[in-house]
Formats: structure tokens, sequence, C-alpha cells
């Protein structure tokens, strides 16, 4: 059972993602916290193993709060939810120390599929935002093609879409495959290519070709 805090200032929202939340068998929400403060003293007392963060809200906004809270409890996963995508919300939340950023316009199964993601140890990115970092990653670093060796065919297709943005749900769509079977392609992939999390994984896919 995944524990999950939700933290965002607009009531309508939290109750949304409550009912997404408590619709799941392995996802069990702890806490709702209205702004900043409370979700620090939430996570204090509540040991949540996600929260789900909001960047926007009132005295101590989600970026402060995230930092805080990983200053106290460093094994929490903060997965960024809202409706900002730029840059100067994005660098900020990862500085901060979170884990992933999503959307508020994403699909609901791809924000269950991120705090499943978040639990496990990746790093869940809205498409658009992956792509973004992966551009700023490459273009900063210039570095050459760099083709990936001892890949299996289905390791190949997996690597591609990941680079492309695609969520696990998605990928299983794409290649008629299981979750699981994803998630294990996905965990070679990290191991064959020492990547750390999914950002670094989409960084070899480019830069492989």
């Amino acid at each position: 059972m995944i524990r999950v805090l939700l933290a965002d200032d607009q009531q309508l929202i939290r109750a949304g993602l409550r009912m997404l939340c408590d619709a799941e068998p392995d996802l069990e929400v702890v806490g709702e916290a209205g702004n900043g403060r409370e979700a620090i003293t939430l996570a204090a007392r509540l040991t949540p193993d996600v929260i789900v963060m909001d960047l926007r809200m009132p005295g101590v906004d989600g970026i402060s709060a995230t930092s805080r809270v990983l200053a106290e409890r460093p094994s929490v996963r903060v997965l960024v939810l809202t409706t900002f995508g730029d840059d100067d919300h994005l660098y900020p939340a990862l500085n901060a120390g979170a884990c992933g950023f999503l959307l508020k316009d994403a699909p609901p199964g791809e924000l269950l599929d991120g705090i499943r993601r978040a639990a496990a140890g990746d790093s869940p990115f809205s498409r658009d935002v992956l792509h973004r970092l992966v551009r700023r990653a490459t273009s900063a670093g210039a570095a050459p093609r760099q083709p990936v060796e001892g890949l299996t065919a289905r390791e190949k297709d997996v690597l591609n879409l990941v680079g492309e943005g695609l969520s696990n749900t998605e990928i299983a769509e794409r290649l008629h495959i299981g979750i699981t079977t994803v998630k294990t392609h996905i965990t070679a992939l990290m191991t064959k290519t020492n990547s750390p999390n999914r950002v670094r994984l989409a960084l070899v896919a480019h830069r492989g070709g």
C-alpha cells in the first residue's frame, strides 16, 4: 500500500485526487494539506510515501515545502502536480528535491502511474516537460552520438519510447505488452546504461540516436 499525502490549496482539486486514489487498491490517501505549512506538518506526522505537491499555495509555497519536508524526511518522494510547467517553476522544484513533475492537464491514468513510479524510486515527468529537460541537457552538453550496446531488440523499442516521453502505460499499449514487462525492461535498461532515473534514460535514448 502506497501512502499518499495531497497538498493543494483548492479543495475541489484535492477531492478529485482523493477520489482517483481511493478507487485504486494499492493507494491510500493518509491526509490533505491546503498549503505548504500544513504539508510540512502532516508529512512529519503521517509519514507518507509520496506527497502530491502543488506549487502555488498561500503562505509557504510548494517549492519551500518540498525543501523543508525533504530536509526532515529525505525518504519521502515529492511529486509535483501543477498548472505551471515553465522553467521558472520546473527547475526550482527539481532543485528543492522533487522527484517528478506532472501537469494538471495530465490524464488520470498518468497521475496514478506517476504516483506508483515515484514510490518505486522512478522520476515521472509529463511528456512536454521531459522533452524540454532532454533538449536542454543535450544542447548544453553537446555530446556526440553514443550508441548503446548490448540491448535486446525489445529493450531498444522500450528505450526509444522512453526517449519520446511515453509513460509505462503508453509503452505497454504501444508495444502490446504488460505493464510488469515494461517495468522489467526499464529496470534492465537502467542497469545496462547506468541510468539512475527516467530522465537520464531518456538522455541515453537521444544520444544513442
